[in-house]
């Protein structure tokens, strides 16, 4: 509808969603063959391992910008 604060609340919970969407369906799993927790050679853990921790900073990158739209939505507009 065009109103500024839905617009950043929006956003920030776009990302949120793109956040919890890493967490549960790529470094969770990821995480499990890395740590040994479910079976995989030593290649797939390492790649596992290297998988879940670039999408962890991704996440982390993601984090700044999902609180200030949130943020934003409250005590900006």
């Amino acid at each position: 509808d065009g109103v500024a604060k839905h617009t950043m609340i929006g956003i920030g919970m776009w990302l949120g969603i793109i956040m919890w969407f890493n967490v549960w369906f790529i470094i969770w799993p990821n995480q499990k063959v890395a740590l040994g927790i479910v079976d995989g050679s030593a290649d797939e853990k390492a790649a596992s391992a290297r998988k879940a921790m670039l999408f962890s900073r991704t996440n982390t990158m993601l984090s700044i910008p999902m609180l200030f739209a949130m943020i934003a939505a409250q005590n900006i507009y």
